[in-house]
């Protein structure tokens, strides 16, 4: 039975490199959020809407914590056994669905929109992870995890390679910027988007790949290992504003689980102790200085001293604090002073602010 620590500073928050003083905070521990899924997958962070999505990939269902509350329940079943989240630049949720092989956002209104199933005619593997970049492309992996059993999806002959795609949202158009990588697995862009990292997740040992992003972010190159994983298994990661790589960790040996935290240079800085192996991550709260750990069966967070990378959205829809609608299917967001009102186009997943640059919580 996992109990937290009564103790300051928490001793499973560890220091690898003195370089990681910084970004702990002595007076932050570990908690655990939600426990009881099958395994957790794919967090995204609604700061709008004060609350936390993750996958459940083999119990069928995206779930939901509240930040106010802490409550947790059932966001969405059947989920098609989606995988890996994110936030696209207008706020929608965009989701990879193993079970029916897609790319889909799920729009204001709570409808679902598939952005994409196939590729020149070919049904997709099972898209994995995903990232929005900053000019509203979407770039997501596509191994075959989720044909292999019925486990996480439902098992099928791959009509494709692995690849990594890059789908244009505005004219629908995608190509494949990696085809080389053997499982690639999780992704996430560095704080200037000049690197994207892939985590190959078939070869032995695992490695973080970086990739030079180049043609005004239309191509990778000068691809090569930024980290050989050794007995651990990267999976899902982020980047926080200073660069670093905060990666999910684990499997073999119980002191592997966790979180690993690796500079720009791609040394090991910090370790993040888990009793399960954590699979994926992502920053959020008001400041983006909270970790959130999707790990196997339980979500677990800390607060640490660095911010979740973001990107600036230009909007002029006025921002407030506002408690906000908290669920896809509702087209309202609720001022407490003014009641309800038709949700904008467009908005920041933000707290406070004003028209013009608003500061934008879309954890990378």
């Amino acid at each position: 039975m996992w109990e937290p620590s009564e103790r300051y500073p928490d001793p499973a928050v560890q220091v690898l490199n003195s370089s990681f003083n910084q970004y702990r905070l002595p007076l932050a521990a570990v908690e655990r959020l939600a426990t009881g899924c099958r395994w957790c997958e794919g967090p995204v962070w609604f700061g709008d809407g004060r609350f936390l999505l993750w996958s459940d990939i083999p119990n069928n269902r995206v779930m939901k914590w509240e930040e106010e509350t802490g409550a947790v329940s059932v966001f969405r079943k059947p989920s098609n056994n989606a995988n890996g989240n994110t936030r696209d630049r207008q706020g929608r949720l965009v989701s990879c669905e193993h079970e029916a092989r897609r790319i889909t956002r799920t729009e204001y209104d709570g409808s679902i929109t598939v952005l994409m199933d196939r590729f020149e005619g070919k049904r997709l593997n099972s898209p994995n992870d995903i990232v929005v970049k900053s000019d509203e492309t979407i770039w997501f992996t596509d191994p075959p995890f989720g044909i292999m059993s019925y486990y996480e999806g439902q098992i099928a002959a791959p009509e494709i390679g692995t690849n990594v795609y890059r789908l244009d949202s505005r004219t629908a158009r995608a190509t494949i910027v990696a085809d080389d990588i053997v499982g690639p697995n999780g992704l996430a862009f560095s704080p200037d988007e000049s690197k994207l990292y892939v985590v190959e997740s078939r070869t032995t040992p695992r490695k973080i790949r970086v990739f030079d992003v180049a043609d005004d972010g239309a191509r990778l190159t000068n691809s090569r290992v930024l980290i050989d994983a050794g007995p651990g298994t990267p999976d899902g990661f982020r980047c926080d504003s200073d660069g670093n790589l905060w990666c999910g960790w684990g499997m073999g040996e119980p002191e592997l689980d966790g979180v690993r935290v690796f500079n720009p240079a791609g040394e090991p800085i910090g370790h993040i102790a888990l009793p399960e192996r954590c699979a994926n991550l992502c920053f959020g709260a008001r400041w983006r200085n909270r970790l959130f750990m999707a790990a196997s069966h339980s979500i677990y967070a800390l607060y640490v001293n660095t911010q979740g990378c973001s990107r600036r959205v230009r909007g002029n829809y006025g921002c407030r604090s506002a408690a906000r609608a908290t669920h896809a299917g509702d087209r309202y967001w609720r001022h407490p002073a003014e009641g309800r009102h038709p949700r904008p186009e467009r908005r920041d997943d933000c707290w406070a602010g004003a028209s013009g640059y608003a500061a934008s919580c879309l954890a990378r």
